[in-house]
């Protein structure tokens, strides 16, 4: 095959289509299946995206209809995912002891939305060493939680499973009702939320966390100066976890399907838990489809902007949404320039945060219509939160997926691929490399607004 044609973006597209492939194999053998027997092509092909993309949505009952082989096989689609199909095929390559050259090391700044090419294997590296760490420790807490009901064994399995989808924000879990029956559990409702929030601001802001409180514990005499990236990711984040909890604790307070059966700490919990849960990791301690159509639309909108860049989260991103919201500013404010603390942002920037916010809003409209239209008996607030928690990669659900028609389930898996490979990687892997042109062209004013 021509390498014009394999480019860095198809390779990622591909790699990611192989391995969907693949666990659509695994999920329908008989092993995989607690009955024993064959399983269903579409069940299996649905759970197979769902958990490379690291997703959450889910047709059937993980933890009731896929046997111990199964949910381990889930698990480890997960992890694959999670980690993005470059970085977990590059570990396996620095296992065998194989030496990287310039398309490898290319196909690996772009998975990861890396700034440049140097370093980017040793930032492989410190990205598994990071998972590992944030893995077992919420591994270990929820053991702890966990073995007084269900014993140190299945404990042991349900640490591991959760921890593992909480910290790649794909939101499967191996109880019947999610985290209904642990919403008011102190320690779950801060452990599976720290793991959702660190696994969705990215690797390279963990590490840069880790660089400034390594200088503070050794009090060096050197200071880090935070880069924009930073900045903009941490205060975009805080930003929308506050406005969530205050948004469902006001909207959701006297209903008493989802938080009006509780006292106001449990309430608090439940809304903090409900405020980080559509960064894109689709645990639930409520029943959303209880929730108040305003409630729904709250978090439509936190699940479309998603988690952070180089994270194991969806959505258009924090910084996406920042740069719009700076250029708007700068916008009404008459000024040539967009600054964000301080700091210029690039016009490549700006377009490039247009493209993502246009790209994704096509598909998530086309994707809301071509379902509305295989299945109207759905109700529309129902059906566009189907589509953007499938965009997003956020797997919460009212609980209609699994009534979905063959068709609006087929929607739901495009919808998830594209959603995990990117709007713009995935037109850049469709249409090719650009060609370079010298030709330019004279500008002409229109009417805009």
């Amino acid at each position: 095959m021509s390498s014009k044609f394999v480019t860095v973006p198809r390779t990622i597209c591909f790699g990611f289509l192989a391995v969907i492939s693949f666990g659509t194999i695994l999920l329908m053998l008989p092993i995989s299946i607690a009955e024993g027997t064959w399983g269903d092509f579409i069940t299996a092909f649905f759970t197979s995206t769902s958990a490379v993309c690291v997703t959450g949505l889910v047709v059937v009952d993980t933890g009731t209809y896929f046997s111990f082989w199964g949910q381990l096989f889930i698990m480890l689609l997960i992890q694959v995912g999670g980690l993005g199909y470059m970085t977990a095929t590059t570990f396996l390559l620095l296992i065998l002891g194989r030496r990287f050259g310039l398309r490898e090391r290319l196909a690996i700044q772009q998975s990861l939305d890396s700034p440049g090419l140097s370093g980017v294997v040793q930032l492989v590296k410190s990205i598994i060493a990071m998972t590992l760490i944030f893995e077992l420790t919420g591994a270990f807490v929820m053991i702890l939680v966990f073995a007084p009901q269900h014993g140190f064994d299945r404990a042991l399995w349900l640490g591991i499973f959760h921890s593992v989808s909480a910290f790649n924000n794909a939101g499967f879990g191996l109880f019947p009702d999610n985290m209904i029956s642990y919403a008011t559990n102190l320690p779950i409702n801060l452990i599976i939320p720290l793991l959702i929030i660190f696994g969705g601001i990215g690797y390279q802001v963990i590490y840069e966390m880790y660089l400034w409180l390594r200088d503070r514990l050794t009090r060096s005499r050197e200071r880090i100066v935070f880069p924009l990236n930073f900045k903009i990711v941490t205060s975009t984040t805080i930003f929308l976890l506050l406005l969530g909890t205050i948004a469902f604790l006001y909207i959701e307070y006297n209903n008493p399907e989802t938080f009006g059966q509780y006292n106001f700490t449990g309430k608090l919990m439940v809304a903090w838990f409900q405020a980080v849960v559509p960064r894109t990791a689709g645990f639930n301690s409520i029943d959303y489809g209880k929730m108040t159509d305003a409630g729904l639309f709250i978090t439509i909108a936190l699940m479309f902007i998603g988690a952070s860049p180089g994270s194991t989260g969806g959505g258009i991103k924090t910084t996406t949404f920042r740069i719009l919201y700076e250029c708007t500013k700068a916008v009404l404010q008459g000024k040539e320039e967009v600054l964000c603390y301080q700091r210029e942002i690039p016009i490549a920037l700006i377009r490039k945060a247009v493209g993502v916010v246009f790209g994704s809003l096509t598909t998530v409209v086309l994707a809301t219509v071509l379902i509305a239209i295989s299945d109207p008996q759905v109700e529309f607030i129902r059906v566009l939160f189907e589509a953007v928690s499938a965009f997003a990669t956020v797997g919460l659900s009212t609980g209609i997926t699994a009534s979905f028609s063959v068709f609006a389930k087929l929607v739901l898996i495009a919808t998830m691929y594209i959603g995990r490979v990117g709007i713009l990687l995935l037109m850049s892997a469709i249409l090719g490399d650009p060609t370079p042109t010298r030709v330019r062209y004279p500008e002409e004013n229109l009417l805009v607004g």
